[in-house]
């Protein structure tokens, strides 16, 4: 079987993912779950390279045979797209790799809540959306901007690693910038955004201080900037952008994130009942009392704020999680398995319901 097969394969199974491994046959991800491709025998280190090799071009591949690893990603037709991962393991070459598809979902097809309009209204601040790899952070960005996309003449600039969804320009323009290709630097590539007369900016990863710092700057300066952290609540993801940062930076670096911070936004996808996944979410929204929090380094009272304020709009896990148990969309085992405070859930939830 080749590698077209493969995918198209992945395509046809509404697959997340396609992992070729030496050893294994090929797997694919189906609602969180992997499972082999049917008929195909466990991959040789020979056949798993020449799947490999197969998608990559000459310098693609020299990249990585130099740095052994390379992200890239490729249009698989009008069927979709990939995003790639491709390394090295005990000497073998392997990939894993995520499908993108071409039509952006909106908010409602998500199933996500509405608290995410008011995102694509703000003109500017610093929005964080968090949570697991592979847990729909770049799909729910996606319908953010794409929604932004439609409604505002704005000029959107997007720096990702790599490319996934690929917008079209509509009410707004659309400027995708792709790590290693169209730029060299997650730094150098946002202070120059702002030489680029953006409305909004998309960060694909803040993956150290000096991205954070200029992502930060942009939002300060008047813009609405979006980023990602693979962070599991909203108070472990202001934990982890200060802590980034040398000790005698840190108070500043708090005080930059009250003034623009807006929101925070946390989701893991869970098994739903009857099939599929469904979003669970975290919303803290920076209300005066949560830049206070934020400014005086009390990031361990964020979660009560978050319980004390849903009225204004912010949502806690449990909270999540209950209404998804109550309306029939997951059930309770797998609820409490996700909580983080298993105790507030079951509060939620009631004693003695199933």
């Amino acid at each position: 079987m080749d590698i077209r097969e493969l995918l198209a394969i992945t395509v046809e199974s509404k697959a997340s993912d396609l992992h070729l491994l030496a050893g294994s046959a090929p797997m694919i991800r189906v609602d969180g779950a992997l499972y082999p491709v049917k008929q195909e025998t466990k991959l040789t280190p020979e056949t798993s390279r020449d799947l490999v090799l197969s998608l990559l071009s000459p310098t693609q591949k020299n990249l990585l045979l130099t740095n052994k690893e390379i992200d890239f990603s490729f249009n698989f037709g009008d069927r979709g797209r990939f995003r790639v991962n491709a390394y090295f393991e005990r000497g073998r070459m392997g990939a894993a790799l995520r499908l993108i598809p071409n039509k952006i979902k909106g908010i409602e097809e998500l199933n996500l809540p509405k608290i995410c309009h008011r995102f694509t209204q703000l003109k500017s601040g610093f929005i964080l959306v968090t949570g697991p790899t592979g847990h729909g952070k770049s799909s729910t960005l996606a319908a953010i901007i794409d929604e932004i996309n439609t409604k505002r003449k704005e000029h959107i600039i997007t720096i990702e690693d790599p490319i996934e969804y690929v917008y079209e320009n509509k009410e707004s323009i659309i400027s995708q910038r792709e790590l290693n290709h169209d730029t060299y630097s997650w730094t150098i590539s946002l202070r120059s955004a702002l030489r680029e007369d953006p409305d909004v900016v998309l960060v694909g990863e803040m993956r150290d201080y000096e991205t954070i710092a200029a992502a930060l700057t942009i939002a300060e300066t008047g813009h609405l900037v979006f980023a990602t952290l693979h962070t599991n609540s909203a108070s472990q993801t202001i934990d982890r952008i200060v802590d980034v940062f040398p000790e005698h930076q840190q108070a500043q670096i708090r005080m930059q994130l009250s003034n623009s911070l807006e929101a925070v936004f946390s989701q893991r996808l869970l098994p739903a009942l009857g099939g599929g996944r469904i979003p669970a979410c975290e919303v803290l929204l920076a209300t005066s009392a949560v830049k206070a929090t934020i400014r005086e380094g009390k990031t361990h009272l964020i979660d009560n704020v978050i319980q004390t304020s849903q009225g204004m709009g912010m949502i806690s896990l449990e909270s999540s999680l209950a209404e998804l148990v109550k309306i029939g969309r997951i059930s309770r085992e797998i609820a409490l398995a996700w909580s983080l405070r298993p105790k507030e859930l079951a509060r939620l939830l009631g004693e003695g319901k199933t």
